[in-house]
Formats: structure tokens, sequence, C-alpha cells
């Protein structure tokens, strides 16, 4: 399997809505989202966003009853036009993995492959076990195999066809946190050098921001943001889309003479005078210095270690308490008096 170019959308989904039980249960509403060959994009929200009535709309699975989802030129669904599933170069992971458990790994892997012949199926079989390091379990059962290698078949399995795009909804959810970690590193390499478009539903901020080339923030059935995962975490479009990535500090404030207050001192912005707008200001952009250094002075409430980083509860002179994060080493402590200033590279300024 060879790398796509990256850079060439193989599926546009524009306008998307899905409608359930009814006119009023709209589950996708307007969503719109590009997905590139080779490149996976993470599709990350609260539950009941609409995420996977997202994917299943891809997949053929749920019809639209407005927009539009083109694959490489051809419709998929559209007014008048649903393809069937069957007929989309779609391969899709579920989180229950939907193996056979009759059949054996090969067998599983060797099910959506009936067009070709004895040979060229056991060709690709044995290439796409061997992309997700499977081949010394080729006769095993699933109820012979892990969690991880059941969704290590299962993925082989969604590759064998070579489709155009591959959906994954939450497939690493019911494994443990180390387990997790090493298959999502796995399957991201494979999939990547696949050349597919992926997109795969997650729950995990961290795991969006660590591994996918971009990221789709989805809030009541539609996108509200899609880019670069730094991108979206250093310049979020409102507070909604900053929360759904990580903890944030919002302070409500009004623009005057191109700054916005804020009980940590001033911002630049660009909206106009007297608008309305939201400072956001992530932990780590809140920098801790000695109590003698320039800045504001405040008082550490609460020092909690979580690995590498601690985040410190700190309270200002006008009674106010932020949460800042610094690197685990950071000399100080519980009851200190630290100086506040900020970082604005972890500043963001939006409308209200």
């Amino acid at each position: 399997m060879m790398a796509a170019d990256s850079d060439m959308p193989r599926v546009i989904i524009t306008g998307a809505e899905v409608r359930l039980g009814g006119d009023d249960g709209v589950a996708v509403n307007g969503a719109s989202l590009a997905l590139h060959a080779g490149q996976v994009t993470a599709l990350l929200g609260p539950s009941g966003a609409g995420k996977s009535t997202l994917l299943r709309a891809v997949a053929g699975l749920e019809r639209l009853h407005a927009g539009e989802i083109r694959s490489d030129g051809h419709v998929w669904s559209g007014p008048g036009i649903h393809l069937a599933p069957e007929r989309r170069r779609c391969g899709v992971v579920f989180q229950d993995f939907a193996l056979f458990p009759h059949l054996t790994a090969i067998q599983n892997v060797a099910f959506g492959l009936r067009h070709l012949s004895g040979a060229a199926r056991r060709q690709r079989v044995m290439e796409s076990l061997a992309a997700v390091e499977l081949t010394h379990r080729a006769r095993a059962y699933p109820h012979e195999l892990s969690g991880g290698e059941q969704q290590r078949v299962a993925l082989a399995r969604a590759l064998a066809p070579e489709p155009a795009v591959m959906l994954l909804d939450e497939p690493f959810s019911g494994l443990d946190r180390r387990l997790r970690t090493d298959l999502s590193a796995m399957t991201l390499d494979v999939l990547r050098r696949s050349g597919t478009a992926s997109l795969i539903i997650t729950h995990d901020a961290d795991d969006a921001l660590a591994s996918a080339d971009d990221i789709a923030l989805m809030e009541r059935g539609t996108i509200i943001q899609s880019g670069r995962p730094d991108t979206l975490y250093l310049a979020p479009s409102s507070e909604s889309a900053a929360r759904m990535l990580g903890d944030v500090e919002a302070f409500a404030s009004k623009v005057e003479n191109g700054a916005a207050q804020t009980p940590l001192g001033d911002v630049s912005a660009r909206q106009p005078q007297g608008s309305a707008v939201t400072v956001l200001v992530r932990p780590e952009g809140i920098v801790i210095g000695h109590s003698d250094a320039q800045g504001l002075p405040g008082s550490i409430v609460s020092r909690r270690p979580a690995g590498p980083v601690v985040a410190m509860v700190i309270e200002l002179r006008t009674g106010e308490r932020v949460t800042a994060r610094a690197p685990v080493s950071h000399a100080a402590r519980t009851g200190d008096t630290v100086s506040l200033s900020l970082d604005p590279a972890f500043v963001s300024v939006v409308e209200r």
C-alpha cells in the first residue's frame, strides 16, 4: 500500500444534515469537513454531538436529509442520491470490532475480498495482517486473541479492500491506557502509510492532540472548528471549542483602546472598540515567577503534580483564583507568594 498525496481531499462533506426520529431530531446539522489522503482526522466532541451519526452517514449507514458527501469526485450522498454502503470505498472499524467468532483471523480479513481470485486474495490478506504485525496469529479465532489483537484484525479487515476512507468509532476505548497508547501509535502509522483518508472518533482530547494530523470539533451536530491540533489548542474560535481541548481560564471583558482587561493584566484584542469578548488563557500561559519579579502578586493555594507537569491553584489579591500549569520541577510550593504574567502564545480573545 502506497501513501497518497495528503493535499488531495478524498472525501468532502458539505452541509450534511441527518434527522433521527422525525423532523425535530436533528443529529447532524450542516456539518462540513474535508478528509485528506494519508492524513488522520480526529472527530472530537461531547456525547450526543452527532459524531457517530456523521461517521455512519459517510459509511452509507445513515441517509442525508440535506447536504452532500463526495469522494474523489463521485457523489456518495446528496439530493436524490444514496450510494449503498457496499459500493462505497469505505472501511469501518467499530468499538466492538464486529469480528465473526466462527472465522479465524485470516478468514475474517478475507471476508470482504471475494471479488479477488484465490491467490490474489490470500496475498492481500497476508499483506494486511503483516501491516498490523499479526501474521503469526493468522489461524487464531477471535476468542483466542487479546482485545488489542482483535482490534488489529478488525483494522486489517477494513484495510484489505484498499478503501478511499477509513472510519474508526472510538476503536481504542475498551483497552487499558498503556495498550491504547501503543496500539493507537501503530494504527495511525498503518493508516498513514496506506494512503487512505482516515476519520477517528475519540473522546480523549489528549490523544487527539498528540496523534491526529487534523482535529474537527463537533457541537450540536455542527463542526464548529477544524484544523491542525496546535492551531486549535492555541487559537480556539470560542470558549466551547477551547474547553473541548483542555483546561482554560475564561474572563469576560470588553475591548477598549485595542486591549481587553483581565485579572491577570491587559491583553491585545483585534475586535472593534466596545466589543464584548471572552479572554481565553491556557494554564500553560500563566507564568509563575518569584515574588519579587515583575507581574501580578498571588498566593499558591494548592499544588497538584500530574506526571511531568504540576497544576497550581493561585489566589489573586482580588480573591479570584486561577489555575496555572508548570513543569513538575517548578520550585513554587503551597503557601508561597509568587508573581504572575501572561505568555501571549497561550492567550486568545474571542467574541461573546
